[in-house]
């Protein structure tokens, strides 16, 4: 036992390096990306510490040059997710009573690993597994997930802090207790940050966890437990599996000491997540925590009196970094008539400038979608609307897979506020555009709160500080990230914490202490320094 109250190192935003021509990162990162493509790599499952493999290898490739082989990794069963419940259970009793400040060490460190030594390693494998640029990679896998492990630190400290009064003769206190079970992480592709913090949160509240990446992350996925084993995460705490999502889903779910989920990914998988563990409820030891971030049919809303420069370039940045493939990314624009000539103008000039390719070559803006489903789903919707007469393709609508799976940054241009693409999620580079009459300002914030059943993230653009005010009011519950001039993509942990409501999840807020409240279940302990001795009060003596 230790001895003190700790204050732990004061978070910081990680900065994000340049990778300019004749920098060291760039450099350091060109190195890694050309050693890397070199080899082929085997990825084991990882259960208790031990490196499982199995008969079935299956294939890893990057999106933008599928001929290419990274390596293979093991697919397990429902034998795998029972071996990972027992790990992880096996471990619980010791883990939670470990002091808080080492739990807070290890990640600590992870951090600082990221940061420094697997710079290189973990944004080369985020670059090649999916296909995300430098810029993006770097933005994402570096210095994301190091501000997730810090600020989780921080915030874990504020919220031990949080303690209730007490009154003479008594002292109150809160314990704040890891939940009694394990959790389960089922994390999405797109973001590895993403896919670090949604084990590494609950475990750091000293929770144990059973984790399951997207099939199409695992090469940055074998990183990232890399770093937690070397920053000295004890074995069994998380436990890395890879099995079908519904083999999974189906044991974990039913199982007794199942406590809760830390989810990101679609709306219609976590609709079904959250039925089975309903249907499963009276197995269950305690309530399961269900905690979700998933769709986004995010919106751009312009006045009339928005800065056009500013708003062609948050709309370009918005909807095609990272091919369009973020939960916040914009996906429908509401334009005003009288400035929609000049929005345009400078859109198309800066699209034809856009290039697209292989993400080993730097000066490309975009890479490829994220594997064949995905461009099959996103050429069919473009297919459609070149046909459709609501809809006109004002700029790309091409694609190939040839050589990897590349859509066109595609701007759709409907008469129809209600067109398919103005509320269906895509998830990829399209971009579809209402433009509305500029007297209709008001009628068109109710359009864009009422089109979609999401509520992720979302933009107004004005100079107008009344139209900015009604904006506000109209789109209250429209999202849970809203940004006044400003792209709804890019939230910095401890400082836009992150999620939606409606179909867009729980809104629990990654990146702050709400996110890590819900990985505890606090007890209150009352003692009594002074306890009664005799049942009667006052009030009952006759005179």
């Amino acid at each position: 036992m230790y001895s003190g109250f700790y204050k732990v190192p004061k978070p910081y935003n990680e900065t994000v390096k340049s990778y300019a021509p004749g920098s060291p990162e760039r450099a350091e990162v060109k190195s890694m990306l050309s050693q890397m493509r070199s080899e082929e790599i085997e990825v084991p499952m990882v259960i208790g510490g031990e490196r499982v493999t199995t008969e079935k290898k299956l294939r890893l490739a990057p999106p933008h040059d599928i001929a290419h082989t990274l390596g293979y990794y093991y697919q397990g069963d429902g034998e795998h997710v029972n071996r990972a419940i027992e790990a992880a259970l096996k471990v619980r009793q010791q883990w939670q009573a470990l002091e808080w400040e080492d739990r807070a060490t290890i990640f600590l460190k992870a951090a600082d690993l990221i940061s420094g030594p697997y710079r290189a390693k973990i944004n080369a494998a985020t670059m090649l597994g999916q296909s995300k640029t430098v810029h993006q990679a770097e933005i994402d896998a570096a210095c994301e997930f190091a501000d997730f492990l810090r600020y989780n630190v921080h915030f874990m400290s504020q919220i031990y802090d949080q303690q209730p009064i007490s009154d003479h003769g008594v002292w109150n206190r809160i314990e704040y207790r890891p939940l009694e079970g394990f959790i389960y992480a089922l994390t999405p592709f797109n973001f590895t940050a993403i896919a670090g913090n949604l084990p590494s949160a609950p475990a750091l509240m000293g929770n144990v966890v059973v984790w399951k990446p997207s099939n199409t992350q695992i090469y940055s996925a074998k990183v990232i437990m890399e770093i937690f084993e070397e920053a000295g995460l004890p074995d069994g705490v998380i436990n890395l599996i890879f099995v079908p999502g519904p083999v999974a889903g189906k044991i974990l779910a039913a199982h007794p000491d199942f406590v809760g989920i830390h989810y990101t990914g679609s709306t219609a998988v976590f609709s079904k997540i959250w039925k089975a563990i309903g249907d499963n409820v009276t197995v269950h030891n305690t309530y399961p925590k269900i905690v979700g971030e998933t769709g986004g049919k995010d919106f751009v809303m312009a006045h009339e009196t928005a800065d056009v420069k500013a708003l062609a370039t948050a709309l370009i940045r918005g909807a095609f970094e990272y091919q369009g493939q973020k939960c916040s990314a914009a996906s429908r624009a509401y334009i005003p008539s009288n400035i929609w000539p000049e929005v345009w103008q400078l859109m198309e000039k800066d699209l034809k400038q856009v290039k697209m390719g292989p993400i080993e070559d730097f000066s490309n803006f975009m890479g490829a979608v994220i594997d064949e489903a995905s461009f099959d789903k996103l050429s069919m919707f473009i297919d459609n609307a070149k046909q459709d007469k609501e809809a006109t393709i004002l700029f790309g609508g091409n694609y190939d897979k040839s050589e990897g799976y590349f859509i066109e940054p595609t701007v759709i241009l409907t008469s129809d506020p209600h067109y398919v693409t103005m509320h269906e999620e895509l998830f990829g580079p399209v971009l579809t555009i209402f433009v509305y009459d500029a007297k209709n300002w008001k009628e068109t914030l109710k359009l864009v709160d009422t089109t979609t059943h999401y509520s992720l993230t979302g933009a107004v653009f004005a100079k107008d500080r009344f139209a900015i005010e009604e904006a506000n009011i109209a789109l209250t519950n429209a999202a849970g990230n809203y940004y006044i001039n400003d792209k709804p993509t890019g939230a910095v942990v401890g400082q836009q914490p992150f999620g939606g409501a409606r179909a867009s999840g729980t809104n629990d807020k990654s990146g702050s202490y709400l996110n890590l409240l819900r990985w505890v279940s606090p007890r209150t302990i009352k003692e009594n320094f002074n306890p009664p001795t005799d049942f009667r009060y006052p009030f009952m003596q006759e005179s």
